[in-house]
């Protein structure tokens, strides 16, 4: 049970690093179709959002894959909670798809 405990931190991070990654790419899709230059805004993107995760993946993992499984639960759990949350903003603010 203890061991459990101890990778929550790990878990915490994986949340954090999803919520980072998940949540800029919303934003820079909103960015990015009214930019100018919309290639930068995606490219410097995901170099960025890329970078923090394999950094934050590779500090969080530290030589032991339980705490990595742990970081990408976190990061995958994430992924779920950013997606229902801007699909809800979307969805309420009356955004349109095109055909």
């Amino acid at each position: 049970m203890n061991e459990i405990w101890g990778l929550m931190p790990s878990l915490l991070a994986g949340l954090a690093l999803g919520a980072l990654f998940f949540g800029g790419l919303w934003w820079t899709v909103q960015k990015g179709l009214t930019a100018d230059r919309p290639a930068l805004w995606f490219l410097s993107s995901m170099l960025i959002r890329t970078g923090i995760t394999v950094g934050g993946f590779y500090i969080v993992g530290n030589h032991d894959f339980r705490r990595l499984l742990a970081c990408l639960a976190g990061f995958i759990i994430a992924r779920f909670i950013v997606t229902r949350m801007t699909r809800l903003s979307v969805t309420t603010t009356g955004g349109s798809h095109a055909s």
